[in-house]
């Protein structure tokens, strides 16, 4: 997982990654492989256009750069996307050898929605990265979606990037607040407690595209802190988080003995 739910990187995980030249953007391509390296390997790394066309000229330095291998598909015909059509048939092929734990899609395009379906329904991971325009279908489509507007770091691109929100903001975002909301409820305890990470894959599961760059923040537990609503305690064990103002979680009866032994 990413910074949603801030656990241990899966290096392991194989990983396709393909790419549509026709709906990314090759300024983005180093800070959208360093996201991915946060869900595991890019074993497969490809990206489909038709490199006859001057317009894609621009992706050369960066495919190089990060052995991207072109795949060629001329257009047929005028108005037809057959794009696409490689990019899907090659995804199928790779998901029946059975070898990838998961498969990033690059593209703002709402034509991979079913393709993003059937390989969750072969109970295969999908991350799906592309800009705010993307088509809500295919953000649903998706495990999980990444808008590639957070990698915007450059002094030019800052209008681009999402801001700060301020606590009152987030506080009134009543979208946010109930994401936050059922899934405290669903992950707590009986004594109201959750931890963040369970918090955060349920928040994901609601809401592919939820990420709290988007609002301003690296991580989910600043975010949560953020929003003023919640509890968030740190400790040596993890984060844990309760609705509302509450006091902190007791400690475990062994971590009590301990202390009393200590003392």
């Amino acid at each position: 997982m990413g910074p949603m739910t801030e656990p241990a990187v899966a290096p392991n995980d194989r990983l396709a990654v393909l790419i549509d030249a026709d709906n990314a953007d090759p300024n983005l391509v180093e800070p959208l492989l360093a996201e991915i390296s946060k869900y595991g390997t890019a074993s497969v790394k490809r990206i489909y256009g038709d490199w006859t066309r001057p317009n894609l000229a621009k992706w050369k330095d960066s495919l190089l750069a990060h052995s991207i291998q072109p795949i060629q598909q001329f257009g047929y015909t005028s108005g037809k996307n057959a794009t696409d059509s490689a990019m899907i048939i090659d995804a199928m092929d790779l998901l029946y050898t059975g070898t990838f734990d998961g498969f990033c899609i690059v593209s703002s395009d709402s034509d991979f929605t079913r393709l993003a379906s059937r390989i969750r329904e072969s109970g295969t991971r999908v991350l799906g990265f592309g800009e705010e325009k993307t088509p809500r279908p295919f953000v649903t489509a998706c495990d999980q979606f990444v808008y590639t507007e957070i990698f915007r770091s450059a002094p030019a691109d800052s209008a681009k990037r999402p801001a700060k929100k301020a606590s009152s903001m987030l506080g009134q975002d009543a979208q946010l607040v109930g994401l936050f909301r059922s899934a405290i409820e669903a992950a707590s305890g009986e004594d109201g407690w959750a931890t963040l990470g369970a918090v955060g894959n349920i928040i994901v599961k609601q809401a592919p595209d939820f990420d709290p760059r988007r609002y301003g923040y690296s991580k989910l537990s600043d975010l949560t802190e953020a929003i003023g609503l919640f509890t968030v305690v740190r400790s040596d064990s993890g984060i844990r988080v309760a609705d509302g103002k509450q006091k902190p979680p007791a400690k475990p009866a062994s971590a009590r003995r301990k202390l009393a032994v200590k003392s």
